[in-house]
């Protein structure tokens, strides 16, 4: 019964990585940590289990990283990055529309508030979504590794 529960929970969690407020990322480890456990550590390490713990991490600080390196680059003021910030976890809980909208919106209204350009905040709220779209884009990638590696353990390659 636990290696259903480990497949499942690692089949929703590869929907999760891009379908919002399911934690993609955290569901995909358990899922490996109980494959790993259910096997008694034989043939997938602690040690692996360690660094698919970090990759896990990873994924999270991806997202906010992103949006805000790519809006550092472009000049934005900080309170752009953070509106962007706060758009982004605020837009999970709206769903897709959020995730499309909050990035942006949050970023806009930052950057509006700091200098009155509405101009200059659309650019902010542009970066801030390229930002999200390429985090979600590494994240997708990390969390394939994260069961490239655990396979390969698995399989002994």
């Amino acid at each position: 019964m636990s290696w259903v529960l480990a497949v499942l929970l690692v089949a929703v969690g590869l929907i999760g990585v891009v379908v919002p407020v399911v934690p993609g990322a955290i569901l995909i480890f358990a899922g490996l940590l109980l494959a790993a456990w259910e096997d008694g550590f034989v043939r997938v390490s602690v040690g692996t289990i360690i660094a698919l713990g970090i990759l896990t991490m990873a994924t999270y600080v991806v997202d906010v990283a992103t949006m805000a390196l790519g809006m550092k680059r472009l000049g934005t003021t900080k309170r752009a990055m953070a509106g962007g910030a706060v758009g982004t976890i605020a837009g999970v809980f709206f769903g897709l529309p959020g995730l499309i909208i909050g990035p942006f919106a949050g970023a806009a209204l930052g950057e509006l508030t700091a200098h009155g350009d509405a101009r200059r905040a659309g650019r902010a709220g542009i970066t801030a979504w390229i930002g999200f779209l390429i985090g979600t884009v590494i994240k997708v990638g990390l969390t394939l590794a994260m069961v490239g590696i655990f396979l390969m353990a698995w399989f002994g390659v």
